[in-house]
């Protein structure tokens, strides 16, 4: 048998040509991919360069803005400035990261030495925080080793050792200290360690304001800034309305947090925090620098601009005149008998054809060391409801027609009405037989209980019980709402009350309603009733603002936003019974109870009222005294209504004083207004 003979050297050649051709491939494919990548760079090192280049560019730099910008001026209807901007000079420290103790005290000295500094405030804590700062070596040495002991087992915390550093200060280490540079030492270190301290602004003088710019390279984290307050032409004249703004150094109120963060500001933003800059916020608030920065270089990229500007509903001339007739007439009447319990009076006067309001003031008077001062109370107007009396009668008037419970020129008899087991019901006098205008006229208290009665379908008989329908009492608020009594009036401020609604339903409750005297209301409600009953019956929304401007160009010539007069509904009534409430409101003021408030010879319609209250006099959040309020309304002229007023005292005396021993101060400011309303407005 042969043997099979194999070729190993043919085998070992084969695998040879094999791996060299392989090894040929993969270096023609490295060199073939070199060369890509070879290309690529050059494209883009040499040709593509610039293009990537500003790339890279744009991936490093960021955007930053600048310091706050000047907020949006605030005038008057008629272009008088009541709102503006004045630049403050401010000092500030920010903390540089690895600044060392001593390295502050040393600024904090220098600082002393520059600026005239009020250091009243300044606290002895204060004074032994920067000794022991000072000297910490020192006050080291005066904690005991067994009180370090305890520290190490827990017993005691770090607070309680630098407790007794401070406890441990003499008397004349705190006497060698110089109080001014620890108080700028204390003002530098407040709050946030690497948030930024305002050490001086506002009364910065022009050699301290240079003094510190030209020493900044020394006075590390030490800068100075132009910073914008609000400026005030007419002093504390509509002060509290206009609103507040935060601080630059405060930022955003914590309480305020999210609202401002959800429309996109920053936390260090100067903003509106109440009233109308806090309303109208979004229109006032300035346009801040824009910056890029790239490389450590600052470029402006958009200029920052100061905040649209408002025009305003109120004449500040009359506003003006108002305030001071009001601060007046209330101290005045604070020295009358009887005033103990009196303490302020509100004014509204409006277009009742736009809602806008010309004038809306309030005043206070308090005791202050054994003297009466006067405050400012407008924002009561919106807030403080009071029991409004028969000023509603109107509005009773309409829930009778609508109801077919009271006729046009019905008569009826003014004689009391008497439930079982309660007192008389009465008006204040006898008045006799009368129809639906004199009854307006002459306040008649008795025609309305029955009208009350009579939609309540309740079956009245003198001393009886009497049951009337509760629906009656949803009957009365429904109708009432539609004037804007016991609701949102729909004003431009962020805060409104809408007064307190009487839970029970008996039925003297519902009498008492017709009258006014069961549910709360605002005097802003009440100014609105009064503005549907003069126009017509289309309840307005009142409102502060007219117009918004933009900032560029001449003053209040770009208008970007004008307000519309807001028709929130109409009355559910027939003209004619409203028609007949308005001569009802005319007779009052021609031959009724508002005779002498205003002078015939504007030929206003209006309706007096006055009404029984309860305050707390004690302060236990227990009502536990009566009192007597007064309110007017009216508007003029009757046959073609350009203006309102409202004006509300509430209680001017105790319940218990006959009416000829009371003050007249609701009247006296009626009379004095109205008539400095006309002398503006001839």
């Amino acid at each position: 048998m042969k043997k099979k003979k194999y070729s190993f050297g043919k085998k070992y050649k084969d695998i040879s040509e094999t791996i060299e051709k392989r090894y040929n491939i993969l270096i023609i494919l490295v060199i073939s991919l070199l060369s890509v990548l070879g290309i690529a760079l050059f494209i883009i090192q040499i040709i593509n360069q610039s293009t990537h280049s500003l790339k890279v560019e744009e991936l490093s730099e960021n955007i930053v803005f600048g310091a706050t910008a000047p907020r949006g001026r605030i005038y008057d209807r008629f272009g008088n400035i009541i709102v503006d901007n004045q630049a403050i000079k401010v000092i500030y420290y920010k903390k540089e990261s690895g600044i060392t103790t001593k390295e502050e005290i040393k600024i904090a000295e220098k600082l002393s030495e520059m600026l005239e500094i009020d250091y009243s405030k300044v606290t002895d804590n204060n004074i032994r925080t920067f000794w022991v700062k000072q000297n910490s070596d020192e006050a080291k040495k005066r904690i005991t080793d067994e009180e370090y002991r305890m520290l190490k087992e827990r017993k005691i915390t770090d607070a309680d050792i630098e407790k007794y550093k401070l406890e441990r200060v003499t008397k004349e280490e705190v006497e060698s200290i110089n109080p001014e540079v620890a108080y700028i030492y204390s003002l530098m270190n407040k709050g946030y360690s690497y948030s930024e301290k305002i050490i001086k602004q506002g009364d910065v003088t022009d050699l301290e304001y240079a003094l510190i710019g030209e020493n900044i390279e020394i006075l590390k984290g030490v800068n100075t800034r132009l910073d914008w307050e609000r400026y005030y032409p007419y002093g504390d004249v509509f002060r509290s309305i206009l609103g507040t703004v935060s601080s630059t150094s405060t930022g955003v109120p914590y309480e305020l947090k999210e609202y401002y963060l959800d429309k996109g500001y920053s936390l260090n933003d100067q903003v509106g925090t109440s009233y109308l800059e806090y309303q109208y916020d979004e229109y006032l608030k300035g346009t801040k620098n824009e910056y890029k920065v790239a490389n450590n270089n600052y470029k402006l990229i958009k200029e920052g601009k100061r905040g649209n500007d408002l025009v305003l509903s109120i004449d500040i001339n009359l506003q003006k005149e108002v305030e001071q007739i009001l601060k007046e007439e209330v101290m005045t009447a604070k020295y009358e008998a009887n005033t103990k319990y009196y303490n302020k009076s509100f004014v509204i006067i409006t277009d009742p054809n736009t809602g806008e309001i010309l004038a809306m003031a309030g005043k206070q008077v308090k005791e202050v060391d054994g003297k009466y001062k006067i405050f400012d109370y407008i924002p009561g107007i919106v807030t403080s409801p009071i029991v409004p009396g028969s000023i509603v009668k109107g509005a009773s008037h309409i829930v009778g027609y609508n109801t077919e419970a009271l006729k046009i020129g019905e008569i009826r008899d003014d004689s009391c009405i008497k439930i079982a087991a309660t007192p008389k019901k009465c008006s204040l006098v006898y008045l006799g037989s009368l129809n639906d205008v004199s009854a307006l006229a002459l306040s008649s208290n008795t025609y309305q209980f029955r009208t009350a009665i009579k939609v309540g379908k309740g079956n009245y008989q003198y001393n009886k019980p009497l049951s009337v329908d509760t629906e009656a009492f949803d009957i009365y608020r429904n109708t009432f709402g539609q004037f804007g009594l016991g609701v949102k009036t729909g004003i431009d401020l962020p805060v409104e009350s809408l007064g307190y609604k009487g839970t029970s339903r008996l039925s003297g409750y519902l009498l008492d309603f017709s009258i006014g005297q069961y549910d709360t209301y605002t005097p802003i409600q009440i100014s609105q009733y009064i503005s549907t009953i003069a126009n017509g019956g289309n309840r307005v929304a009142p409102s502060l603002l007219k117009s918004v401007y933009s900032s560029d160009g001449e003053a209040l010539t770009n208008k970007i936003y004008e307000n519309k007069v807001k028709i929130l509904n109409k009355v559910d009534t027939k003209p004619e019974y409203l028609n007949r409430v308005k001569e009802g409101f005319r007779a009052v003021m021609t031959f009724g109870t508002g005779t002498s408030y205003i002078s015939s010879y504007y030929n206003a319609a209006g309706k007096t009222g006055t009404s029984e209250s309860f305050i707390d006099t004690d302060g236990d959040g227990v009502v536990d005294t009566e009192t007597i309020s007064n309110a007017f309304i009216a508007y003029a002229p009757y046959d073609n209504p350009k203006v309102t007023f409202t004006v509300i005292s509430p209680d001017i005396s105790p319940a218990n004083v006959p009416s000829y021993s009371r003050t007249a101060v609701n009247k006296r400011i009626v009379n004095r207004v109205t008539k400095k309303y006309f002398q503006l407005y001839k």
